[in-house]
């Protein structure tokens, strides 16, 4: 296998994650450099890598096969599109971008060029997810009939493990929370039932003081296996709500499902009461470098893994760009559809 050589734009919570995931693999993985945001130094000199002065600098360097793009969503596009031209494969921090026409230039310009573009969905790699994915495929629920994902945050305390961005989540170009959080749903869905959004209703809103884009979003997802899902993301709580940071439930024919992300899986069905199934260990924190331990870890080195088999022509459950793009698509429907007052269609 041959080992990938990564550089990282973004040195805050999710660039310091992957940095981490990267070193934790040393047998198929290096950290070259890193680019971006104040803490670039710093990170780099922890990470024993190079700190690229500027992102062009960083796409041009020829030891890197690979980029993983961990600076805000509105930043994405050009740095895709500077690493695709470098000949660089990328790894983008969800969501994929902020228009879907961006996704698609993306993906083209990815084809052109004969190179990767996956999006990081860490869900897929927990436990309960690839678990409750097992079940639907096994016929252990029958049918899909409805479903609800539910994403419940406070904004004070968004990336609280140290990489604060309140500041820029804050701002008109990151179009609002609905695909910051969203996207978990509409992909941890797709994966688990092999189902695609095919209509959308939304109801978006702004209740935080001084916030001018959307913090809430309630809405229904229709899919194309005829199962309805009503989801429910927000910002603008007053207090993290247990086993809501990425809730989802599921009802078929002979079964349902409640998985929680970042807790337990349970399951019930005609012939038992509810039962636990499996337990992700919690990774919420309890000190500022929990974030950096294995309980949550692990979800993103296997992640990386993953995209590394992709590379390798191995067998790889990562997101991939088109992934990435029916994620936003179905989250930017949501805001067409609460600003129009109207069901959207998908395309």
């Amino acid at each position: 296998m041959k080992k990938i050589r990564f550089g990282i734009t973004g040195s805050g919570y999710m660039g310091r994650t992957h940095a981490e995931a990267i070193k934790t693999l040393g047998s198929s993985a290096e950290l070259v450099a890193i680019w971006g945001g104040t803490r670039a130094v710093g990170l780099a000199d922890r990470c024993g890598c190079a700190c690229e002065p500027t992102l062009e600098g960083l796409m041009k360097r020829k030891d890197i096969d690979a980029v993983v793009i961990t600076t805000p969503h509105p930043c994405h596009v050009k740095e895709v599109m500077l690493a695709l031209e470098g000949g660089k494969h990328a790894l983008i921090e969800k969501p994929m971008a902020t228009k879907v026409e961006d996704c698609d230039l993306m993906l083209a310009t990815a084809a052109k060029h004969g190179l990767v573009t996956a999006v990081a969905h860490n869900l897929r790699f927990r436990i309960n997810l690839p678990k409750v994915r097992e079940l639907i495929q096994s016929g252990a629920i029958g049918s899909i009939q409805s479903m609800h994902f539910s994403m419940i945050r406070q904004l004070a305390n968004v990336g609280n493990f140290g990489g604060n961005k309140t500041g820029w989540v804050n701002q008109p170009e990151t179009i609002g929370f609905v695909i910051d959080g969203l996207p978990h749903g509409v992909d941890a869905i797709r994966w688990a039932t092999g189902a695609e959004v095919k209509r959308v209703a939304g109801f978006s809103r702004t209740f935080t003081p001084d916030r001018p884009i959307e913090d809430t979003t309630v809405g229904i997802m229709e899919f194309s296996n005829g199962a309805v899902c009503s989801v429910h993301t927000t910002i603008a709580s007053h207090g993290f709500f247990p086993g809501e940071m990425a809730r989802l439930t599921i009802h078929g024919s002979s079964g349902s499902l409640d998985m929680d992300g970042f807790g337990d899986l349970h399951m019930t069905d005609r012939g038992q009461g509810w039962r636990l199934i499996s337990t992700q260990p919690p990774v919420m924190a309890d000190d500022p470098e929990s974030a950096y331990k294995i309980g949550r870890m692990k979800a993103f080195i296997d992640q990386i893994q993953s995209f590394i088999d992709g590379l390798n022509g191995k067998p790889s459950e990562i997101a991939t760009g088109a992934d990435g793009r029916a994620g936003l698509a179905a989250c930017l429907a949501m805001l067409t559809s609460s600003q129009s007052g109207r069901v959207v269609e998908l395309r």
